[in-house]
């Protein structure tokens, strides 16, 4: 056994770690506690309940933002995080509707939905994109992944299956807060909004890896009498 290899890995699992516990600590922060602090305040300070609501909006564009300079480019997400806080501006500025304003949430939830949806009909599904991004393209495992799509049906199936969950699911989402933001008051809207995305997320995230253990063990089973 190469120590120097096992220590290698190691060191490169903590920094993962490190690196995605980072990432959640800066969404918690400037997307859900940030936001609805500010708002509070704002409204305690006699503000109106649209402007509170667009300068709270601010704070969840600063990480985005940074870290489009810092990469100088843009990820999806965070393109569909500013396109989704634009209209939301547009609206309350133009509306002065605090309702209206609150939809914005579901703009960037709803795009992602139909991008997850329409590429079931490209040749891969963004499921599978995100999942060999997410691995590295040019790692063992992502040359793995890309080696097992052109190769197996089944292994295709298992994403575009997983696709079609994540847009309907978010679908769910999008059209729930939209009711929400139109039938609650204003303050309810604005936590209910924050923390639901987290809760679907969670969700999704469970169910992805239930169904990908499920078909790895299928697989092996069904690959036991041939390997015998």
């Amino acid at each position: 056994m190469d120590a120097s290899n096992d220590a290698t890995h190691d060191t490169r699992a903590s920094a993962a770690k490190g690196s995605r516990l980072r990432s959640v600590t800066v969404i918690v922060i400037f997307d859900v506690v940030a936001p609805l602090v500010a708002y509070n305040l704002l409204r305690s300070a006699g503000m109106s309940a649209v402007t509170s609501l667009l300068l709270s909006g601010v704070f969840p564009a600063i990480p985005v933002s940074v870290d489009g300079i810092r990469h100088r480019r843009l990820e999806v997400v965070g393109a569909l995080v500013l396109t989704g806080i634009g209209v939301g501006t547009v609206l309350g500025l133009v509306s002065h509707n605090a309702r209206l304003l609150l939809i914005e949430g579901s703009v960037p939830t709803g795009v992602f939905a139909v991008g997850l949806l329409g590429s079931l009909f490209t040749r891969q599904p963004l499921m599978f994109g995100f999942a060999r991004e997410f691995a590295g393209p040019d790692t063992d495992k992502g040359r793995e992944m890309t080696m097992l799509w052109h190769s197996y049906a089944g292994f295709r199936r298992v994403f575009r299956v997983m696709t079609a969950v994540w847009g309907v699911a978010f679908v769910i989402e999008a059209v729930l807060r939209v009711i929400i933001a139109l039938t609650t008051s204003t303050g309810m809207a604005l936590v209910i909004s924050k923390v639901m995305p987290f809760v679907f997320v969670a969700l999704l995230f469970a169910w992805t890896v239930g169904y990908g253990t499920h078909n790895r063990k299928k697989a092996a089973r069904m690959a036991a009498p041939a390997g015998q």
